[in-house]
């Protein structure tokens, strides 16, 4: 317990005067840097017998991606992407390997890494682009939602919510986390983002909120897929790296949707 709360403190010293202070810039940095690691944790879990190759299309095509969406003007957007797929299936029809029906899985694994990890962490530095509330809101959703079910999951849970892919959550521990996120949403609307109205905060704390739970267990099917505990030992005590940011990468392209398309930002 001492190892997960300190690795989390350092962790929070790093970020917390980043977003505060560095601005859009050291936000893109921490993000870029966070493609990286995730594209690494991601290649040792699905395709460990080609890190190498596999690094190369989910590290650089993800950074890639990162830039792309997060840098080019939005017409550039469809047409580097549509290019970085192409790269994808080029890569598994120039690297086949000996074994035809690997090299068609290994292809979408790649794609799915790629855009898992490169392209749902561009929309960090977008939303501190809107201003600093919005990326303060991505990132208070998923730990409130997992602190929440954690706390209410060990007082109150009884009924598994999905057992198959994680058998200690339960639809008591997402009540609680929902009850809290809602409350969290409310207190940053308060205190930084009076744009939102009371029914923005409950629209975003109950549907992000269970998207960062989706999250979560999407992050367990690809660990129980590839046969892992763990997506890596980035933080000692809580993993990976992805195994801290899993609920966010689904938070943050939602609540830049919303914030562009609802609230016209």
């Amino acid at each position: 317990m001492i190892t997960r709360v300190l690795a989390a403190l350092v962790g929070l010293a790093v970020v917390i005067p980043a977003i505060l202070w560095g601005g859009q810039a050291a936000v893109l940095a921490l993000a870029g840097l966070a493609v990286v690691v995730g594209a690494d944790e991601y290649v040792r879990m699905a395709t460990p017998d080609d890190r190498a190759g596999g690094l190369a299309v989910v590290g650089g095509g993800g950074l890639a991606l990162f830039a792309t969406l997060s840098l080019a003007p939005v017409a550039w957007h469809a047409p580097l992407g549509g290019l970085l797929l192409v790269a994808v299936f080029l890569n598994g029809v120039l690297r086949p390997g000996a074994d035809l029906a690997e090299a068609a899985a290994r292809v979408g694994k790649h794609a799915l890494g790629l855009g898992w990890v490169g392209g749902f962490l561009a929309f960090l530095p977008l939303l501190r682009e809107l201003g600093l509330g919005w990326v303060f809101l991505a990132l208070v959703i998923p730990w409130l939602g997992d602190t929440g079910g954690y706390f209410s999951g060990r007082a109150f849970g009884k009924h598994k919510m999905y057992p198959k892919l994680s058998p200690k959550k339960t639809w008591e521990g997402l009540a609680g986390g929902l009850t809290l996120t809602v409350a969290g949403v409310f207190a940053l609307r308060y205190l930084v983002l009076d744009v939102l109205s009371p029914v923005d905060a409950v629209v975003l704390g109950l549907v992000l909120g269970a998207m960062a739970a989706l999250g979560d267990l999407a992050e367990s099917l690809l660990k129980r897929a590839y046969g892992v505990k763990d997506s890596g030992r980035f933080m000692p005590g809580h993993g990976g790296l992805l195994d801290r940011i899993d609920s966010l990468l689904f938070v943050a392209p939602l609540l830049y949707a919303y914030a562009v398309l609802i609230k016209g930002l």
